[in-house]
């Protein structure tokens, strides 16, 4: 069997952190098609200030309590409760186990899923990230269900991530300030729903790293 041990894995949420550091210019030239172009600056804020009060010996959901506080605390705009919210589930679904299995993990994206449509009322193509977690969370459950291993199914859930991503392209936005712009929202990947692809397969990368095998 395959499983994450949390004590000392926080270096995922840094391996996350760095990327999205790398992708700040891009996630920012994304929004600037239909916002106010400033999404990968306060992404790579949030992430970077967490980053800073992160120690490598901490565990994985210490780590995600260090960078759901930041988000939700200390950044503003949209994107910090709906990261916040995200990451929220997450660790609240895995911070009393010591080891996190695929079965453990598929309960954290579907609470994060749940967290994040109760928030905003959005849902699958509606353009925002829950196009990336939606189809990504989707794929992880059908690989376990298929019996495939913990490693597999983050592949999978990577793959697909990249096609949520990329199908935001042909949607017309329903909700948040792009809505405004109608057709006109067609055309371009949104910028949330490339940082949530960045977020799960920089996540699903750093986890397989460090995956043990039992």
């Amino acid at each position: 069997m395959e499983y994450l041990v949390n004590e000392k894995n926080a270096g995922i949420i840094l391996e996350i952190s760095d990327n999205i550091h790398q992708n700040e210019k891009y996630l920012s030239e994304l929004d600037g098609a239909a916002g106010d172009g400033d999404h990968g600056i306060n992404m790579n804020k949030g992430f970077s200030l967490a980053k800073e009060r992160i120690q490598t010996n901490m565990s994985f959901s210490e780590g995600l309590n260090i960078l759901r506080k930041v988000l939700m605390e200390e950044i503003g705009g949209s994107m910090g409760p709906i990261y916040g919210t995200l990451f929220t589930k997450i660790y609240r679904t895995i911070k009393r186990e010591n080891i996190i299995t695929a079965e453990l993990f598929l309960s954290a994206l579907h609470n994060a899923v749940t967290g994040l449509m109760d928030l905003g009322g959005a849902k699958v193509g509606d353009k925002t990230l829950l196009d990336t977690l939606c189809p990504a969370t989707e794929a992880f459950k059908k690989a376990l269900e298929n019996g495939n291993s913990f490693t597999e199914c983050l592949t999978a859930m990577s793959v697909a991530a990249i096609k949520g991503k990329e199908s935001t392209k042909l949607m017309v936005a329903k909700v948040g300030r792009a809505s405004r712009l109608g057709e006109r929202s067609r055309g371009h990947i949104d910028a949330g729903a490339a940082s949530c692809c960045v977020i799960l397969t920089s996540m699903a990368d750093a986890i397989q790293e460090v995956m043990v095998l039992d």
